[in-house]
């Protein structure tokens, strides 16, 4: 009896030895189905076709190379996922990464994805972790403090809210949360506060250091909540500097109510005053005369730049007779037909600072002493107490904005062929160039308004660039309401413009020249524009390039490697970071060295292939881009 349970004994033991090895035998053979299991759940919600085809399988054995793409194995165990630039769009779920026991690399940098940031609970052994360019919102997850390998987070350019945790990781060597939508205080742990700036730009609403903006009481939380309550002396004396502040505020409101009604009641007689200007123009056939009112004891002299050249008087200007050109964003502009001589456009500056007549001056002989091909210097200025001129030669031939876009799907329509649009790019770019090499501070943008009405065309089709150095003369705020270079992504985050701010400006204005669409930041007001730099990278990343160029151009196929070329220069300037932007003069010698490939039937008929889905143009637009980048 004694022996036979005994043998029964030791055969449950055997049985569970077994059980034990079997389970190890399949643990190092690969299949690991709750693993397997995780990596499937994951692909269902990317929907992707060559994941579908790919995931199939075991997807690793021992130490063997992984059967899927994107997987990384030791031992069996999956260890890495890298889905990086594959158009990846879905939402992922907060638990989509359980049972990935061992992942140490993750990464789906550079798609699409959507929805919250995953739960890491169940990956304490991730070192690096990069998300970059994808459209993540939500809160970044607190689980990513207990990763105590962690190496690299990059997280930059999604959607993501809320404050940053306190990461304070002493593995942690690379962090990156710039362009989202975080906000309050950065945590003042020594890792986060050995982040370079760099690493948090793009985020407005966030403060402390190491950005410049020092934080206010109500988004400073490094105080413990309530602490105020314990010390009653300090509770009183807080209610009492709130009733001084409120008062104060208070009387700061009523003065600024009565000077908010007399500025109102004063732009009511201004506006008044305009209306009544343009009746008059209508009712006199928009003589100059009416279009520039000034008294006699008022009136000063036309002051022209070059003492040289054809000269008039301002009586021969008001006797002209006038053509509305349209209002700009500094003034209204006429053409003015004079008796003698050539036409010239008047443009009536208005919201400009509180400058002297010394100041005026020295600021327009700043504009008119730079002297360049593609630069469209004033002819003359008139200064008195109501009404500041400055007066131009008239471009027969219109503005680039006019040239793009006008009479599209007419008969007047005048092809825009690719020669053309890159003559153009290049004129603009020596322009810019030399405003930049000549004018030597850093803190401004040269020209600071680089858009395609500010572009000019003569008689000759020669380029000539307009309206540059403005931004002396205008006041701050109205500038930073109008002027392209302050819609910059700089701008927008630090309030800071520079050179850069022009580089990006100029980059914007090549991707309309390419794609024949209006860019939102530099559209009229009666347009609806489009965000050019963030529609471009979209569609090379979902490789829907052939979408991208204007049908005028996408049908000279001997012209694609210079259209893609030069579409590359336009995202290198649209970067969001000023310094990862090149200086204008690199900007000029790539775009120079562009060459021309002359296709006598492409150049002969530019609107015959409607079919601008080509295989070299849509295969080699997202390949080029991406070697680029690399370089």
């Amino acid at each position: 009896m004694c022996s036979s349970k005994f043998f029964n004994y030791l055969l449950v033991i055997a049985l569970l030895l077994l059980y034990q090895h079997a389970t190890a035998e399949d643990s190092q053979d690969g299949f690991h189905g709750d693993e397997r299991d995780t990596l499937l759940a994951l692909k269902e919600g990317f929907n992707n076709s060559f994941l579908d085809g790919n995931w199939t399988g075991i997807q690793c054995y021992m130490n063997s190379t992984p059967n899927w793409y994107g997987i990384r194995c030791i031992n069996g165990r999956v260890t890495g996922v890298s889905l990086e630039n594959m158009g990846l769009v879905g939402k992922i779920k907060p638990d989509a990464l359980v049972n990935l026991a061992e992942l140490s690399i993750l990464s789906f940098k550079n798609n699409s994805i959507h929805g919250n940031l995953m739960e890491f609970s169940y990956n304490p052994k991730l070192k690096k972790i990069y998300l970059s360019g994808n459209r993540f919102d939500g809160e970044i997850p607190s689980s990513l403090l207990g990763l105590n390998f962690l190496e690299s987070l990059q997280l930059q350019e999604n959607n993501l809210a809320g404050s940053i945790p306190g990461f304070n990781q002493s593995s942690l060597r690379e962090f990156n949360v710039s362009y989202n939508n975080l906000s309050g205080k950065i945590p003042d742990t020594r890792i986060l506060q050995s982040i370079g700036l760099s690493s948090f730009v793009g985020n407005q609403d966030l403060c402390g250091a190491p950005t410049p903006t020092a934080c206010s009481s109500l988004n400073d939380s490094s105080d413990p909540p309530n602490s105020n309550k314990k010390n009653p002396f300090f509770s009183s004396t807080l209610v009492v500097v709130d009733v001084i502040v409120l008062v104060v505020l208070l009387i700061f409101f009523i003065i600024y109510y009565k000077k908010y009604k007399n500025l109102k009641k004063r732009m009511k007689r201004r506006n008044s005053v305009q209306v009544d200007e343009e009746k008059r123009d209508a009712i006199t056939n928009n003589s100059m005369e009416n279009s520039v009112p000034a008294g006699e004891e008022d009136r000063g002299k036309l002051v022209f730049f070059d003492k040289n050249g054809t000269h008039f008087e301002l009586e021969d200007l008001l006797k002209a007779s006038a053509e509305g050109l349209g209002k700009g964003n500094f003034g209204n502009c006429y053409k003015a037909m004079l008796e003698i001589g050539p036409a010239v456009v008047v443009k009536r500056l208005r919201d400009l600072k509180p400058l002297s007549s010394d100041e005026f001056v020295k600021y327009v002989h700043a504009i008119a002493d730079k002297k360049h091909p593609n630069l469209f210097p004033p002819l003359a200025y008139y200064y008195s107490k109501d009404e500041k001129l400055l007066l131009y030669k008239y471009a027969s031939n219109g503005n680039l904005y006019n040239r793009i876009h006008g009479e599209r799907g007419t008969r007047d329509r005048v092809q825009f062929g690719w020669r053309s649009r890159l003559s153009v790019a290049r004129g603009i770019a020596r322009a810019l160039e030399y405003l930049h090499l000549t004018i030597r501070s850093q803190t401004i943008a040269p020209h600071g308004n680089v858009k395609s009405s500010n572009v000019l065309l003569d008689e000759n089709d020669e380029v000539l660039v307009t309206d540059y150095g403005l931004i002396s003369l205008i006041a701050l705020p109205i500038a930073a309401q109008r002027m392209v270079s302050y819609k910059s992504p700089e701008y927008q985050g630090f309030k800071k413009v520079s050179k850069k701010s022009d580089v990006w400006s100029y980059g914007c204005l090549l991707l309309e020249l390419l794609t024949g669409r209006i860019a939102t930041h530099s559209a009229p007001q009666e347009a609806n524009g489009l965000d050019l730099c963030s529609w471009v990278n979209r569609a090379v990343r979902e490789e829907w390039t052939a979408e991208i160029f204007d049908v005028e151009i996408a049908a000279q196929r001997s012209a694609n490697h210079g259209m893609v070329r030069l579409m590359q220069i336009a995202m290198k300037c649209c970067e969001k970071s000023p310094e990862k932007r090149p200086e204008m003069a690199e900007v000029l010698r790539e775009v120079e060295a562009i060459k021309v490939v002359v296709d006598s039937e492409d150049e002969e008929d530019l609107s015959l292939d409607q079919s601008i889905t080509d295989d070299s143009l849509s295969a080699s637009t997202p390949s080029m881009l991406i070697a680029d980048e690399r370089r």
